[in-house]
This record gives C-alpha cells, sequence and structure tokens, in this order.
C-alpha cells in the first residue's frame, strides 16, 4: 500500500512539474536580446507588405523546404488581411543541399525586378527539382523563363559579390540567433515558441 501511495505521489510531483515547467516556459519572455536585434531583419532583406508597419515578421526560409512552401501562401494571406499593419521579412536559411545557389537565383531575379515571381515559380515545381532530398537545381533554369526571366542574364548576375556577400550574411544570422530549421519565424523580435501555423497567427494576433 505504501509503495502504491509513493508512485502516485511521485507521478502527482512529476505532472506538477511538467505542467509548471510548460508553464513558466510559455510564458517566459524568448525575445531576441538587444545585441542580437541586428541579426533580424537587414538592409538588403526583401520586404512584403507595409514596410512602415508596426508589427514586422521576420521569416528565415529555405527554398527547398516542403514547409516553407506551405507556409508560403498561409503567411501572405494573414498580410493581406492586414494590408497597413503588417509586413514581412524574408532571410535566407539554405541549410538543403545546393539551396545557396537557388537562393543565388532569387537574388540575380530580384535584379531583373523579378523577386517573387522567381520565388513563386521556383516553389511551384519544387516537388519536381528538390524531390527526396535529391535536388535537382537544374531544372530551375526550365521554369524561370516561365515568368519571364532572362536565364542567360541571371546566370551572369548569380556570380556579383554582392549576391555571394548577402547570403552568407543570412547564414551568419541564423547562426546568431540560432535557427537550426526552416521556416523560423519571429514576430516583433518575439520567436514562434511553438511551432505551427495556429501558433503563428495567434503570436501575429498579439502584436497587431
Amino acid at each position: 500500500m505504501k509503495k502504491q501511495t509513493l508512485i502516485i505521489a511521485s507521478l502527482f510531483v512529476l505532472v506538477l512539474l511538467f505542467v509548471g515547467g510548460s508553464y513558466v516556459y510559455k510564458n517566459a519572455d524568448h525575445s531576441v536580446s538587444n545585441e542580437k536585434t541586428s541579426a533580424l531583419v537587414r538592409p538588403h532583406a526583401y520586404v512584403l507588405g507595409n514596410p512602415n508597419a508596426k508589427t514586422t515578421i521576420v521569416e528565415f526560409f529555405d527554398p527547398a523546404c516542403g514547409t516553407c512552401k506551405s507556409f508560403y501562401p498561409f503567411v501572405k494571406n494573414i498580410l493581406k488581411q492586414n494590408p497597413d499593419k503588417l509586413k514581412l521579412v524574408l532571410r535566407y536559411a539554405p541549410f538543403h543541399t545546393d539551396s545557396y545557389y537557388v537562393v543565388a537565383m532569387i537574388e540575380a531575379a530580384r535584379l531583373q525586378g523579378k523577386y517573387l515571381e522567381a520565388l513563386e515559380v521556383i516553389y511551384k515545381y519544387q516537388d519536381k527539382w528538390a524531390s527526396h532530398g535529391t535536388p535537382n537545381i537544374g531544372l530551375i533554369w526550365g521554369f524561370l523563363p516561365e515568368v519571364g526571366i532572362d536565364i542567360e542574364k541571371l546566370k551572369d548576375d548569380m556570380k556579383k559579390p554582392e549576391i555571394d556577400a548577402l547570403i552568407k550574411q543570412d547564414i551568419e544570422d541564423t547562426k546568431t540567433l540560432g535557427v537550426k530549421a526552416t521556416p523560423e519565424f519571429f514576430v516583433n523580435g518575439k520567436p514562434l515558441v511553438k511551432f505551427g501555423k495556429q501558433e503563428l497567427e495567434e503570436l501575429i494576433a498579439s502584436e497587431l
């Protein structure tokens, strides 16, 4: 009997510790520290939404990431619902094989005024060029003309040192901020502690 009582008491204590720990973690301030704030937004980052909005979503993404693809229309829809209140800052976390070069394509397309067009067509055909973890980025060349991108100019612009520099800066910032998976979101400097679309929506709503 005493043994059963001891087991029940131990379980009760464990439950209390778990619930208490979860509460403390959920309510703790996980905001990025002041010394790391500069790593969140860089002048070169592409911005969607109202550039003067008070609420800033920073997304670190990888164009080969399937979850990033699924979140893209979701976040764009939230922006659409709050056109004056939100801006989305897109940053790179090219963790997948060869994603570095895909990011360079997107940035080179930006020089043609085709940033979003390139990103969206790359997402559109992601299952073809990034399937099963064995990317074949050579296939992307065949998709980009669909949105009016000059491929020869793109190939030349990808070699520009400023593109290489900004990608390296983003990679360095992922290390500073502890970004280890994509997509990773920060809203007004607060990271998405529990990952999920509903949780992201709630975090954004709390900052509006």
